[in-house]
């Protein structure tokens, strides 16, 4: 019996703090060294555009945890809030030349302005019923886009000049992670995450959820649409089969697989999901079975995703007192008292 406490004892807080500290050190070290290799350019052109994509969907993973891990409610138009902001910015960009910083502002303001005006509708709604509807705002999005003469239709829009770079998209990046970090961590995102746990709840003790669902859903579509920018000025061509309803459950998936209200498990599932596809490109048809086996298999082992509700403050022991921990993975996408059924 002692034998068999002691092995179910968990190693020592030093030891696993040590372990993550050691951890930070080798990503800073590494990340400084991808940086260094960029600049000097010892990292090729097609290594240095994945890391770009690899940015942009950390952006469009971390900023859908706020509307589904954090806030609980579950929408599935994240894609469109993408078109929105890349075409706005790539129509100012072709056709009125604007400076990549004041178009890259614009399609974030567009994407919330249409955040607000999707959401206020539609975030009344629970459940099924809200996946459905910012469902369907996608699908209008796209049709939009198709008949759309000024957009190109069909053809795309083409001549969108290249500004995003590597550091660009990385600087917009950890802007994006500062700016939800400091807002779940805010009184603001202690109501948010009220709404997560028990809606009824959190209206009687005086919280105006429709407010603040209305908030996570417009600051999210907000960094969808500079993630859109980003993309188009990237790519330097978009058009609708872009963003399709497909690419709103690849970020979703990003989320899930991270973890639903842990804002480093986006970030590491983002860039893991990015890369892996590539790194199985040589495999030819059999990359995509292997990689949908391989995410099987670690929502088998790990259905809470890879860090559940962590942080990575949790695992340096960084971390405030004072601050509201996760809840379970089915909390976060129908909440407690019943909103997902």
């Amino acid at each position: 019996m002692k034998r068999e406490a002691a092995a179910d004892y968990p190693s020592p807080w030093w030891r696993r703090r040590g372990v993550a500290w050691l951890a930070v050190c080798l990503t800073g070290v590494g990340l400084l060294a991808v940086n260094v290799g960029v600049y000097q350019g010892t990292i090729d052109f097609y290594l240095t555009g994945i890391l770009v994509i690899a940015w942009i969907n950390v952006i469009l993973a971390v900023s859908l945890n706020l509307i589904n891990g954090f806030t609980g409610q579950f929408s599935l138009g994240h894609a469109g809030f993408m078109a929105v902001g890349a075409y706005v910015s790539g129509l100012l960009t072709v056709y009125l030349d604007w400076p990549f910083p004041v178009v890259l502002i614009i399609a974030g303001l567009s994407s919330a302005l249409i955040g607000v005006l999707i959401g206020l509708p539609t975030l009344r709604l629970r459940g099924d019923y809200l996946a459905i509807a910012t469902l369907g705002f996608g699908e209008i999005v796209r049709v939009v886009l198709l008949n759309l003469k000024t957009t190109g239709g069909p053809r795309g829009l083409g001549g969108i000049a290249p500004k995003t770079s590597f550091f660009s998209a990385e600087a917009v990046t950890i802007v994006t992670i500062i700016v939800i970090s400091n807002l779940i961590r805010s009184s603001h995102g202690r109501a948010l995450v009220a709404i997560r746990e028990d809606e009824i709840a959190a209206e009687a003790m005086g919280i105006d959820t429709t407010k603040y669902k209305v908030l996570a859903f417009s600051i999210g579509a907000a960094f969808a649409g500079v993630a859109g920018c980003l993309f188009a000025h990237h790519q330097m061509f978009i058009d609708p089969r872009s963003f399709t309803f497909q690419r709103s459950i690849e970020i979703l998936v990003m989320v899930v697989l991270g973890g639903l209200g842990s804002i480093t498990g986006s970030i590491v599932s983002a860039i893991i999901l990015t890369i892996l596809p590539e790194a199985l490109r040589g495999m030819a048809q059999y990359r995509m079975i292997v990689y949908s086996l391989l995410l099987i298999g670690l929502m088998l082992v790990r259905p809470q995703g890879l860090f559940g509700t962590k942080e990575l403050r949790d695992f340096l022991g960084t971390g405030s007192a004072g601050e509201l921990p996760g809840k379970s993975r089915g909390r976060a996408l129908g909440g407690k008292g019943g909103e997902g059924r």
